[in-house]
């Protein structure tokens, strides 16, 4: 490993100085330990829990990121994102899964469900960086994924859209595989970001639409403020 660190440098994804060979990840530990959290978890009806009361019941739901655009932790999920850095999507949710792990936040949570890419989608970029996300959230905390989710048709960029404008872009694209072995089981939703939160709210009605007796808690790696 050190050799290999020598020959390709390992640098940080947020400031760029090379990482030492104690530092495993992709991010040094002064900024990994400088990215804002918002300790949401510990807020019952906390800013990200009020975007979807009364819009569908569910447990709890966190954003474990402040994010912005231009910020550090936008920098990262962008990286991952767009620049094929999948690794760190990984990182990223072992980050997330092992500093919630002790707060209670993952109690009776009996399956982590990512949101899906369609297909074509997923074809180009080469993966879903939610799925590796939930992967890294798996390796940290030992509850299993299930991909039971799909999405139906492809949809254009929510980024410029009103928070109604996206709801329609998102109405009725998702459908559940194999829905039946999720009838009264506690659901964990990941996505990479929540921003109005329409994709958690489509996805979470999927599943009361589909099923019977299942629970739906959120979780995002950022959250905008």
């Amino acid at each position: 490993m050190a050799i290999l660190d020598f020959i390709f440098p390992r640098i940080c994804h947020v400031c760029g100085v090379t990482l030492s060979p104690q530092e495993r990840g992709y991010v040094c530990t002064p900024c990994l330990a400088g990215l804002p959290r918002t300790l949401y978890h510990r807020q019952k009806g906390n800013p990200m829990e009020m975007r979807f009361a009364g819009l569908f019941p569910f447990e709890r739901a966190t954003g474990h990121f402040f994010y912005s655009s231009g910020s550090e932790v936008s920098q990262l999920i962008q990286d991952f994102k767009y620049r094929h850095f999948r690794g760190l999507a990984r990182f990223m949710g072992e980050t997330a899964g092992r500093e919630l792990l002790s707060t209670g936040f993952f109690s009776d949570i009996d399956v982590i469900v990512p949101i899906p890419m369609h297909f074509l989608k997923k074809a180009r970029r080469g993966y879903n960086q939610t799925e590796e996300i939930a992967t890294g959230l798996y390796n940290a905390i030992g509850i299993p994924v299930e991909l039971s989710l799909r999405a139906r048709r492809s949809h254009v960029s929510q980024t410029s859209l009103s928070t109604r404008e996206r709801k329609e872009n998102l109405r009725d694209i998702f459908a559940l595989r194999q829905h039946h072995s999720l009838d009264n089981k506690h659901v964990l939703l990941l996505d990479d970001v929540c921003t109005t939160g329409a994709t958690l709210a489509e996805a979470a009605e999927t599943f009361h639409r589909s099923c019977t007796g299942t629970r739906i808690s959120m979780l995002t790696l950022g959250v905008t403020f």
